[in-house]
């Protein structure tokens, strides 16, 4: 708990919960609903994952008062719509992904989350994509950017990308699940110099 507190204190506006078994980042509901209540107002706690029973997500999201939920898999835009919060639905940046691939989400995500393809691992991977791709994509919905997001590089990613957000994991971390605060404010410190500098450009 005193790892969230330091971590919301450093200026996040979202922190990530995962609910997907196979993650060395699961966390049990019982603890998400734990530290979900010691959030502070307008710090969202989003829930993160990747093609479970939609009964069980949404027993989770009410149990713990998320706010959105990440979704990793191949969930359909049916099974997102049915989803009890807003989602954000993940794209991984594979080959021949098109705007025809996002088309059908756009009226039941409040956000699309593009992160780094991976054959074994639907996140978490540490490597970084071509960013210039996303201007091919033109998404209709807000861009969250995420796949080897780290204090050096957030800066330049949110230069070239210009996405509504930045999802950072292992790229602020010192083992898997446990954030370093000096990484986590670095990146922190990167983020709103980079969104200074495009408000002074705009």
């Amino acid at each position: 708990m005193a790892e969230v507190a330091a971590v919301v204190n450093a200026g996040v506006d979202a922190i990530g919960l995962i609910f997907a078994g196979q993650s060395p980042r699961y966390i049990e509901p019982k603890k998400a609903r734990e530290i979900v209540a010691s959030l502070p107002p307008f710090v969202e706690a989003v829930g993160v994952f990747l093609d479970q029973p939609l009964d069980e997500v949404n027993e989770i999201v009410r149990s713990c008062g998320l706010s959105l939920v990440q979704l990793h898999g191949e969930e359909s835009p049916e099974y997102c719509a049915g989803v009890a919060c807003q989602v954000i639905k993940v794209f991984r940046m594979k080959p021949g992904l098109s705007r025809a691939d996002l088309a059908p989400y756009t009226e039941v995500a409040s956000a699309f989350l593009f992160d780094t393809f991976h054959k074994q691992m639907a996140g978490g991977t540490g490597q970084t994509f071509a960013w210039e791709l996303l201007a091919e994509l033109a998404s209709a919905r807000p861009v969250i950017l995420a796949g080897g997001l780290t204090p050096e590089n957030v800066g330049e990613a949110i230069r070239q990308a210009r996405p509504f957000a930045v999802d950072l994991n292992s790229g602020v971390e010192s083992a898997p699940g446990c954030k370093n605060l000096d990484k986590v404010r670095a990146a922190i410190a990167q983020v709103v110099a980079a969104d200074a500098a495009a408000f002074q450009q705009s």
